[in-house]
């Protein structure tokens, strides 16, 4: 049974929004909690199993980007609030009240009451305190979402005073909930290694291709472990993922490859279809000619062929984008400039530029869906007299090349998606354009008058609501659009598989478990169900 997932009714967007879901991921009105054949069977008890697309690097909470670590980790840490990535709202994680206001740049946060990490010592105001100075500690990933923080201090030991910047924030729970609460004496180095949470689940053992976790027995919020163990095995090869979920080997598989869904549906796999804002984007080296020309870069865009990128590379799961934003997304408002193949139109602007095509280099990460646009793209960008070089390699490697600043690259495409860490524009807009690495040694954009404009209107943005908020929202979307330093070129549609109607041959099922529109898998309050 095959549900395609829209995110568009789950969506709050205004500022005004009570706090709670603003612009976001992804979503689905699929899979319900009925969803299973087994339903009448005993529920929990057994291993729940998740093949993961993606390797494991460093666990650490406070900077934190592997793909398969953040995805464990959410089972394992809490933030006084978390993320729901099905609609990206905010829920109740170590705080289960909403923030009290004190003024309009102060609040107060009591901790859930009787609240330990699994280790059995309690949680206290210092470990909240210490966990938002290593997560905003200068050089770390999170340090452009967490801006608006003036201070998080204790006021006792089970409250917590947050200053703001911005008057009456109104994402003050979204961001809060990037701050995963652990040990205050933990090591960076320890964390690294293995966390220490106070979530549902807690980690028994890590490895290099898998994670195996047990019920977290001092856990006391909402959401318990009902299995008496979690199994999530890093299988990056594609065949070796789809493999393992024919078998039951797992339960729930992440990214399935478009060529397997018919193949896992007829097996009797549920299918969750999610759009999200994952994109495969392009960017241009701004510190060379001829992509100092807005013009060029327009002209690349045209030239591309979408359509046929989709068609070969994603078997139709992909759409072109129309803004920043995927239409899904409730703040998505039509850009000023949208690009659809138009060769005569791209030659026309190169011819506008007055220079002449000639030997450049196109990077591309080793994503297999990402290579094979890299080759079309190659082809698209000849009919503009380019002589193209290709050349694709691990992301680390590609971008421990880029980051040499040497000129040796002119375009790279790739993928990215930021909403695994929450969902509001904000966020999205500040993880490639802030005031970071990306713009500063990457695109070689944030010295330019335009970049100045997109950062004032973000930080505008940031303290309006409503109608005033889109209005500035949408000329960042206007001014992305029409320099597209950095843009995507399509956005996807993930595919996860679930035995969840039907069971597999040892008789286990998944109850409770939707699909999500980013990276890794949402497990809360999924259990396994036998017949």
């Amino acid at each position: 049974m095959e549900k395609y997932l829209s995110r568009r009714s789950f969506l709050g967007v205004s500022a005004s929004a009570a706090m709670m879901a603003t612009l976001a991921g992804c979503g689905g009105s699929g899979s319900d909690d009925s969803g299973s054949a087994s339903g009448s069977g005993k529920e929990g008890g057994a291993t729940l199993s998740v093949g993961s697309a993606y390797a494991p690097s460093s666990y650490d909470p406070a900077n934190c980007s592997s793909a398969f670590c953040l995805s464990a980790n959410s089972n394992v840490m809490e933030g006084l609030y978390n993320i729901d990535l099905h609609d990206y709202s905010a829920t109740y994680g170590l705080a289960d009240k909403d923030p009290e206001k004190v003024d309009d740049k102060t609040f107060e946060v009591k901790l859930r009451k009787g609240a330990k990490f699994s280790d059995g010592t309690d949680v206290t105001a210092d470990d909240v305190v210490e966990s938002f100075k290593k997560a905003s500690a200068e050089g770390g990933m999170y340090v452009s979402f967490l801006s608006m923080f003036e201070s998080i201090e204790k006021k006792d030991d089970t409250t917590v005073t947050v200053k703001v910047s911005i008057p009456d924030f109104s994402l003050l729970k979204e961001r809060l909930a990037i701050i995963k609460i652990q040990p205050k004496d933990i090591t960076t180095d320890e964390a690294s290694a293995k966390p220490v949470g106070t979530g549902p689940w807690m980690y028994k053992e890590l490895s290099d291709t898998s994670a195996h976790l047990v019920p977290n027995k001092k856990y006391n919020g909402s959401h318990p472990a009902k299995d008496k163990k979690l199994q999530i095995d890093s299988l990056v090869d594609a065949t070796a993922r789809v493999t393992a979920q024919e078998e039951g080997s797992t339960l729930i598989s992440e990214s399935v490859p478009p060529e397997s869904i018919d193949q896992l549906k007829s097996d009797g796999c549920k299918i969750d279809k999610v759009e999200g804002f994952g994109t495969r984007f392009i960017m241009f080296d701004l510190d060379k000619d001829p992509w100092k020309d807005v013009k060029v870069r327009q002209a690349v865009m045209y030239a591309l062929d979408t359509k046929k990128m989709i068609e070969n590379a994603f078997s139709g799961l992909a759409n072109i984008p129309t803004s920043y934003l995927p239409k899904s997304f409730s703040s998505y408002h039509k850009a000023s400039v949208t690009y659809k193949h138009d060769l005569d139109k791209a030659k026309e602007l190169i011819k506008e530029s007055g220079i002449t095509p000639g030997k450049i280099v196109l990077r591309t990460t080793d994503n297999a869906q990402v290579v094979a646009m890299g080759t079309q793209a190659q082809q698209d960008l000849k009919e503009l007299g380019f002589d193209v070089e290709l050349k694709s390699d691990q992301s680390p490697a590609t971008y421990a090349a880029i980051d040499q600043m040497d000129s040796s690259w002119d375009i790279l495409i790739a993928p990215g998606d930021p909403s695994c860490f929450g969902g509001d524009t904000d966020l999205l807009l500040n993880w490639w354009f802030g005031d970071n690495v990306w713009m500063k040694t990457r695109c070689h954009w944030n010295e330019s008058a335009e970049w100045k404009e997109l950062n004032k209107l973000m930080n505008e943005a940031l303290g309006q609501s409503g109608s005033e908020q889109q209005k500035t929202w949408n000329k960042c979307f206007d001014i992305l659009a029409e320099n597209v330093v950095l843009y995507p070129v399509l956005q996807v549609i993930t595919p996860t598989a679930s035995w969840s109607t039907n069971a597999t041959s040892d008789g286990y099922a998944v109850k409770g478990f939707k699909g999500i529109g980013t990276t890794g898998v949402d497990l809360t309050d999924v259990r396994t169900v036998s017949k």
